[in-house]
């Protein structure tokens, strides 16, 4: 299984960095899921659940109320205006 470099953060500090399978979640445009090798783009984050995908098949989902996802070749960054491990 392929992975790729996630890292989460929020005003209140990094929430999480590791290498993950898939995140999905709802942009702007409607609900996306990123994974490995994915094309590079930046988009907003509307407030939703966020479901992260471990390397392990582990599930953890969070929620957030909004913010911006940014993806390039080199990780994939979230950057919440809040975060919260459900």
């Amino acid at each position: 299984m392929n992975t790729f470099l996630l890292k989460i953060a929020s005003p209140d500090g990094d929430i999480f960095s590791g290498y993950v399978a898939c995140i999905s979640l709802r942009g702007a445009e409607g609900d996306l899921a990123v994974m490995a090798n994915h094309i590079p783009f930046v988009c907003p984050v509307m407030a939703c659940e966020c479901k992260i995908y471990l390397e392990n098949g582990e599930e953890k989902i969070g929620k957030t109320e909004g913010g911006m996802l940014t993806v390039s070749k080199e990780k994939t960054v979230l950057l919440a205006g809040d975060f919260e491990w459900l």
